[in-house]
Order: structure tokens, then sequence, then C-alpha cells
């Protein structure tokens, strides 16, 4: 009887092993556990609602050990109100295989907020070793809440945010028409984000593409953001971000910000975007401060970077918002800031840098800089101080 038992606790210690040593990267054809919405009662007709299906379907596949995997299937359109997938869970990796297309509803008297209501249509929170990938698409509906809130951005749901989750994989998605912006990534470790699509009218309000927030090692590739708005925002308690083969617009550019509203600290470091094609934006390569902020945002490099028709290539403001201009003396220092290699063409001066009085801009290094104005203009490098 004793060795019985020494032989199952054996089984439980290499089972409880063999979860824990799947990493967030692994390929997934064919192990573990599969649960498939559609098994759950979800319809998938585009009209029905299959919320509480998807959350049933959750709550087993985060109780499974067995490398578990949530199937939304393809050839299906799932209709679902605002919902949460909370962790933790209890393997050390599992995915979610998006298939299908998954839309929120499309008036804004339809949705149904629970009590604590979210700032995201969908949410995914506490989990580790999250994969979420599939050529499935996600539609936001959001024409109805730019029309509404055009001037509020604080009215209107993202589409999905990932908020304390580490050993992210998101990839191959394509995203619609968010209410606000398509994903926000909040409070993560190790992030893998590769070949998304993001896509809404160029006229849409606050409609990021990714927006980034006390977040570490997040790496995005690969992808292509047309939107009306920043096509990857980096905000404050962000760190070692690497952004690298995005092609961005219309839209406002690559922006670290804006940081230092309302007096916030702001903290951004080691930031490096290479490799990117910026097409009919408003900005390209952005910095942007609040006056009377406090903080840093240093050793960010923008390198070998292509501008097609671009406003604003590139640009240093630490006066973000003139409207309400103090003079007091503070503000976020930025430093340590590397243009390298980059061309193309712009609309206005390709080189802006908006300094504050006192905090200033230190050691910026403009390396390699080839930008024509397309109305061949006299280009001027504007500099305040």
């Amino acid at each position: 009887m004793k060795g019985l038992l020494f032989i199952f606790l054996i089984l439980v210690i290499v089972s409880h092993s063999l979860c824990a040593r799947i990493t967030p990267t692994a390929e997934y054809g064919g192990g573990g556990s599969t649960f498939d919405v559609s098994k759950y009662g979800a319809i998938g007709d585009g009209n029905s609602d299959d919320t509480e299906a998807f959350l049933k379907a959750w709550q087993e596949v985060c109780a499974s050990q067995d490398n578990p995997t949530l199937i939304i299937p393809k050839n299906k359109t799932f209709f679902l109100q605002p919902l949460r997938f909370q962790g933790p869970c209890k393997c050390a990796t599992l995915k979610v295989e998006l298939s299908g297309t998954i839309i929120a509803p499309k008036n804004m008297e339809d949705w149904k907020w629970a009590e604590d209501k979210e700032t995201a249509w969908i949410r995914f929170e506490g989990i580790n070793g999250l994969v979420v990938n599939g050529e499935g698409q996600i539609n936001g509906q959001g024409a109805p809440w730019w029309k509404e809130y055009p001037n509020d951005e604080s009215k209107r749901p993202s589409a999905i945010n990932f908020v304390g989750c580490e050993g992210l994989t998101i990839s191959n998605l394509t995203h619609y028409d968010s209410p606000r912006n398509h994903m926000g990534i909040s409070s993560c470790k190790e992030v893998s984000i590769s070949n998304l699509k993001m896509i809404a009218p160029d006229d849409s309000p606050n409609t990021d593409g990714i927006d980034i927030a006390h977040s570490s090692n997040i790496i995005i590739k690969d992808s292509t953001f047309t939107t009306g708005d920043d096509c990857v925002a980096i905000n404050t308690g962000s760190s070692f971000i690497n952004i690298t083969g995005v092609f961005c617009g219309p839209g406002h550019g690559i922006s670290v910000g804006s940081l230092g509203k309302n007096g916030e600290q702001a903290e951004v470091e080691e930031i490096y975007v290479k490799n990117c094609t910026f097409t009919g934006t408003s900005n390209g390569a952005r910095i942007k401060t609040w006056e009377g902020g406090n903080g840093y945002a240093r050793k960010i490099t923008y390198e070998d970077i292509e501008f097609i028709e671009v406003k604003n290539p590139i640009i240093i403001d630490q006066r973000y918002n003139p409207k309400i201009y103090n003079d007091d003396g503070k503000g976020v220092a930025v430093s340590d800031v590397t243009f390298r290699n980059l061309h193309g063409t712009s609309i206005k001066d390709p080189i802006q840098l908006k300094c504050e009085p006192t905090i200033s801009c230190i050691n910026i290094v403009l390396d390699n800089i080839n930008i024509t104005r397309i109305d061949k203009g006299k280009s001027h490098m504007l500099y305040t101080n």
C-alpha cells in the first residue's frame, strides 16, 4: 500500500512539473485539452448573446492542468457583451485560439455592463503564460461611441485590455473599429506581439492601436496599424519596449506619451523603434509631455525609419497642451534620445524640438537624417527652448 501511495505521489509531481515547464512560446499542435465555446452553448450567428457560454468554457480552461486551449471556431460570428477572463489559472500556459469573429454590441444602449463597470469590452486579467492567436477578427463596433463622445475618450471603452499578465503572446489577429484604443497592455511583463492588423477610419477619435503602461520587456513586430490616433503609445511605467517592422498610417505615429498630465510622475526608459514605415501620418517619431509634469523619458531610439508624406516626422514636444502652459520650471525630463537613419518626405518641417525652457531636452542625437518636404519648400529644424 505504501508503494502504491509513493507511485501516486510521484505521478502527481511529474504531472505538475510537465505543466509548469511549458513555455509561453511553445507550439501547440495536437497536445492538451481543447474547450470549444460551441460545446458550451455559443451559437455564433452574430445575434445571439454568447457571453455566458464563453465564460463557462473559460472556467474549465482556467481550471485545467492539461495545456488547455479555448477554441473560438471559424465561420461563425459570436456576439459578446463586456466580459472578463480572470486568472490566475492552474496551468503555466494556456491558449485562446480565435479562428472566428467576435463582435461587440452595435448600439451603445445595448451594452450591458457589470456593476463594477469595466473600461474595456474584453479584459484578460492575472493570467500568466497566455497565448492568444488565430486568423480571426475582433470588431468593437465603435462608430456610435465616436459620434456620441468625439471629444471625451474617458466615456468610451477600449476593445481589449490585458492586465497583470506575464509571459503573454498575441499574434495573427485583425482588430476593427474599437470605441477607444484597440488594445491595452497594463502591468504586464515579457510580452510578444506580432502579425496584428488594427483598422479604424483616420478620423475616428483616440482609436490607438496599442497602448502600453506600467509594463516591461515588450516586443511588437511585423504588424500594421491603420487608425485614427497613435499606432503605438508608450505611457508611464514602461521600459524595455522593442518595436520593429511596423507599418503605421494613417494615424498619429509611434509615440512616447503623453506623459506628465495633471502633474503626474512619468517614468519611461529603454525604448527602441526600428525598421518601421510611416505613411500619411500626422506624426512619426514623437515624444510628448505635458507642462507641470514630473519624472523622465530617457534612453529612446528611433532607427532605420521611412516617412512617406508625414506631417511631423520627428517631434519632441514638451509643451503638449499649450492652452494650460505654466512656466513654473516643472516638466518631464527628456534625455538620451537618438534619431538615426531616418529618411523620406514630410509635409511640414521635418524636425521639431519644442523643449520646455527650464527642464530642456538633453543629449538629443540626430544622425543621418534625410527628409525632404514634398512642396519643395525650404526645410528647417524648429527648435524652441
